[in-house]
């Protein structure tokens, strides 16, 4: 008896982590509950295959796949890392009807960097 109710969103946010071992993509909704997400390791890739640019753009793929179920027409992206699969990763999911209002980077950026050690005494 218990039906599982069909959710209609219309604008979702995708937050893409690309770090130097990794790709992980996290779809949210505008208040920032999390909808759906899949990362390189979930997708089959090991070592250091998960954070080439290949595994970026299946895991795309993937996450398109799960995207269309919740009805998502429009998307924003948000990608925060330094890693390989940055682009590729905006390509997979550009390759699907959806449309992309924006692309924004948010990788933090150190103002003064770490305090230098202890002058040396000898």
């Amino acid at each position: 008896m218990n039906k599982e109710k069909k959710i209609n969103i219309q604008m979702a946010v995708v937050h893409i982590l690309a770090t130097f071992n990794n790709i992980i993509i996290t779809v949210s909704d505008l208040g920032g509950s999390v909808l759906t997400w899949s990362s390189s390791g979930c997708n089959g890739f090991k070592g250091s295959k998960k954070s080439t640019s290949y595994a970026a753009q299946v895991t795309a793929e993937k996450v398109i796949k799960k995207i269309k179920e919740f009805g998502i027409k429009t998307i924003s992206i948000k990608i925060q890392g330094p890693g390989n699969g940055r682009e590729s990763s905006i390509k997979g999911l550009a390759s699907s009807k959806i449309n992309i209002t924006s692309i924004k980077d948010i990788t933090s950026i150190p103002h003064n960097g770490c305090r230098p050690p202890k002058r040396r005494r000898v």
